[in-house]
């Protein structure tokens, strides 16, 4: 059977610090913006399923226990406790943690401790801008220090983030905006921005983007719910600048962002939402991953956000679901054994380790 006795995070975020009751757990179950339609559950997801699963037997539960009795169990251990059993239980060793949402979350340094794992920080880049945006009063000490501050993060964060294709939809124009253009629109949104405003403006979003790019570590973009073809020309625009992309939860369309690895040799693409959200299908929409991008594209990511529970689920359905279409194959003779387990731990943690530029033998700990 096909072994992954270690797994890189690539892209996920901390856990939450507070007890959580039925109804605020089932919220970040669901992760969406409201509660569960009348008489539902959103533990009658394929993630709710797979946290029954896997997540009980880790704090002393038989698997598929009712979600009260869980819990209950979880609630008696304290949310200390219950977290550092999960996150040790989850296999993963190394998390690359995206610091820039908003919470009471644990970061890079807690939750490397309470899961014996190394931890990494994420830089999320309109965070970053809004933040510099509260510290600058004019626009010329606006994109200076916006230009120091992407420099600065970029000597002790292992890849940028952004949300643009989220908030602007991934048809934003591929090439860099002008001087006169950045300048102009950096005047028009710190005049009618409050102090804490979100980044809304396209041309200061492509304007961030691209100084990512020239930062050289790795830029994530989310693609949402999206067809990340649209990406196809800020892919072909930053080709051969030294700078990876890594397309971030693609599914339904993943088929899509497997192919745009294909075909641009610095794309890579996330699998973590995609296994996640289809549970017991998982090993489907990999195979369907796996017909069209080279082995050495695909990362492992949990995707996890405010549940422990979720970074043991992301593992678990990941793990699962290579090991049914590897071993499949193997089975049926396509593939050695050798071969399996090579490309097993590449998806699993050799490709993230290249791109991000990790040591091979990560110590316990935050580096």
């Amino acid at each position: 059977m096909i072994d992954t006795p270690t797994l890189v995070d690539q892209y996920c975020h901390g856990v939450l610090r507070t007890e959580l009751g039925l109804g605020t757990f089932e919220a970040h179950l669901g992760r969406t913006a409201g509660p569960p339609a009348p008489g539902t559950t959103f533990f009658d997801t394929q993630t709710g399923f797979a946290v029954r699963r896997w997540c009980p037997p880790l704090l002393g539960l038989e698997p598929h226990c009712p979600p009260a009795h869980y819990l209950a169990r979880r609630r008696e251990l304290g949310v200390l406790e219950a977290g550092r059993r999960l996150l040790r239980g989850s296999g993963i060793s190394t998390y690359l943690v995206d610091t820039g949402l908003p919470g009471d979350l644990t970061g890079p340094p807690e939750i490397a401790a309470a899961g014996a794992a190394e931890a990494r920080e994420i830089v999320r880049l309109e965070l970053l801008a809004e933040q510099v945006a509260d510290t600058s009063g004019t626009v010329d000490s606006f994109l200076a220090n916006l230009a120091e501050a992407v420099h600065g993060a970029a000597a002790s964060a292992v890849a940028f983030t952004s949300v643009a294709a989220v908030g602007h939809g991934l048809a934003l124009a591929p090439e860099p905006p002008g001087p006169g253009e950045v300048r102009g629109a950096a005047g028009r949104w710190l005049a009618a921005r409050q102090v804490g405003g979100r980044l809304t403006d396209p041309v200061l979003v492509r304007h961030l983007l691209w100084i990512a790019v020239a930062s050289g570590l790795p830029l994530q973009l989310h693609v949402g719910v999206e067809d990340p073809m649209l990406m196809t020309g800020f892919a072909a625009a930053s080709a051969g600048l030294g700078t990876d992309l890594v397309l971030l939860h693609g599914y339904p369309y993943h088929r899509h962002a497997a192919h745009l690895a294909s075909v641009f040799p610095h794309v890579y693409a996330d699998l973590g939402p995609a296994l996640v959200h289809t549970g017991a299908r998982a090993a489907a929409v990999l195979a369907e991953i796996l017909e069209l991008a080279p082995f050495g594209k695909l990362l492992f990511s949990s995707g996890a956000r405010g549940l422990p529970e979720l970074h043991v689920v992301g593992a678990r359905i990941f793990k699962e679901a290579l090991a049914r279409v590897l071993d499949g194959w193997v089975g049926d003779g396509a593939w050695s054994r050798t071969d399996a387990d090579r490309v097993a731990g590449m998806i699993a943690a050799g490709n993230a380790r290249r791109v991000y530029g990790l040591p091979d033998n990560a110590p316990s700990g935050m580096r």
